[in-house]
């Protein structure tokens, strides 16, 4: 099954992202704090991170940069930091999509959907070039 794994402290949002993204198969985990995001990236395969900036501990931004050599799957930024200065540095962090709130979550659910079609691609063609 695919896992993805939302860091998102308003309790209201991550529970919406995860039942729209649940209803379409994905099995999703939550986190609320910053500070256990690479902890939970340890206990699963995960395919898809999604990032608020404003989390307690450990920033968006800090795990985003911190995170993006060591994993290769999508990273998405889904934050009320809207300012096109948050969006540049989210992106230049690495994040794969910066998503500003409020947001539609069938929107959300079709992007998620494109990054991970995009990333299995990516996957399958490099096992392909590894003769996998």
């Amino acid at each position: 099954m695919t896992r993805i794994l939302i860091a998102e402290d308003d309790v209201e949002i991550a529970y919406l992202e995860r039942d729209y993204l649940e209803m379409q198969g994905y099995q999703v985990d939550l986190v609320h704090d910053g500070g256990l995001v690479e902890d939970q990236l340890k206990k699963e395969d995960y395919v898809l991170l999604m990032l608020d900036v404003m989390l307690p501990n450990k920033t968006g931004y800090d795990l985003c940069r911190d995170l993006r050599d060591k994993v290769d799957f999508p990273i998405l930024m889904v934050t009320s930091k809207q300012e096109t200065m948050d969006v540049v540095r989210g992106l230049g962090l690495g994040a794969d999509d910066y998503i500003s709130k409020p947001f539609d979550p069938m929107e959300l659910v079709a992007r998620v959907k494109a990054h991970l079609a995009r990333y299995q691609r990516f996957q399958k063609d490099n096992d392909q070039q590894l003769g996998i």
